[in-house]
């Protein structure tokens, strides 16, 4: 592929990774992870969310893992995770469930991060015992588990039925999208981005986004639009906090909202006024000392609490 991927420099350039491996799902789906960070330092988990990848969470990656070991890896078709036939919520709690076992050790326990289709993995994944194994805390950032399409403001029409169906077949179009130009930024962030974003943080959504095929946006469009993970949500029993953008288009806040008063131990909600949907993208301060804040008291405090340091780590390749 000759398309940029990503940006190439400045704060959203994604850094080199501490290592890069391949995890196998229960498929036998391939998935791309990158580590980041001491190899013995506390683990946070990335998941990131429709047409993104690894790259998402360069700014997230670039800061925390001067004392965080850092996990984040590719859903599968996106990034350099190859397509698969199986596109499904089961299908995406599996995936996740094959990181965790892999990167880390038994009764290790981790800050798990999603945004958008990534906190919907995390709901999906969210009664799994593994999951559980490895959930100390959890923040869910941009997302919802149900009614996206209804509730997604990116068509400036009445809410009803002629706006979501127009809305399911602009997300779910086939069309590529070509290549980044001065009209393709104002499109893009119009639909996800605050007002106020600065250009160099749409300009490195926009190249992550557009690098995804566009088979693969179409077929998980699609998944999302029949979206129902409020089961999941009931059943997310580790202490989750929830970030929302209130110039979200993509899930407004009333998803977030909704999270906070179904969760069994929610941690409060924060709405960022302004901004849009990429908030590690568009609040990376803010993103970040959530998971500092989570980490120190869930993982590092947790262990401090029980005399230990932790379980050993895993060696690649075991």
């Amino acid at each position: 592929m000759s398309r940029l991927t990503h940006v190439t420099s400045g704060p959203y350039a994604p850094p080199a990774p501490a290592r890069e491996l391949t995890v196998v799902s229960a498929d036998g789906a391939r998935l791309h992870v990158e580590v980041h960070g001491p190899e013995d330092a506390p683990p946070v988990v990335l998941a990131h969310g429709w047409t993104c990848s690894t790259a998402f969470w360069a700014a997230q990656t670039r800061e925390l893992a001067v004392d965080h070991r850092v996990i984040a890896y590719d859903q599968r078709g996106h990034g350099r995770s190859p397509a698969s036939p199986a596109c499904t919520t089961q299908a995406l709690a599996d995936d996740l469930e094959a990181v965790l076992a892999h990167t880390l050790a038994r009764g290790e326990r981790a800050v798990i991060v999603g945004h958008s289709m990534g906190g919907m993995t995390v709901m999906a994944a969210a009664a799994r015992p593994r999951f559980r194994a490895h959930a100390a805390a959890v923040l869910l950032c941009s997302t919802g588990s149900s009614r996206l399409v209804a509730e997604a403001l990116v068509l400036p029409l009445r809410a009803g039925g002629l706006r979501t169906w127009l809305t399911a077949r602009v997300l779910a179009s086939r069309a590529p999208l070509g290549p980044v130009t001065p009209l393709a930024l104002r499109i893009l962030k119009y639909a996800t981005m605050g007002p106020a974003s600065a250009p160099h943080m749409v300009e490195a959504c926009a190249r992550i986004v557009h690098a995804c095929p566009s088979a693969v946006r179409h077929t998980w469009a699609r998944v999302l639009a029949q979206l129902d993970l409020d089961h999941g949500v009931r059943e997310l029993s580790a202490p989750t906090a929830v970030v929302t953008g209130t110039a979200d288009r993509l899930t407004p806040p009333v998803h977030a909202r909704a999270l906070i008063a179904a969760l069994p131990h929610p941690l409060g909600l924060t709405e960022l006024p302004g901004t849009g949907h990429m908030t590690p993208v568009e609040a990376p301060e803010v993103v970040n000392a959530k998971i500092r804040e989570l980490v120190t008291a869930y993982v590092t405090g947790a262990r401090e609490e029980a005399g230990a340091d932790g379980p050993a780590r895993i060696k690649e390749g075991s």
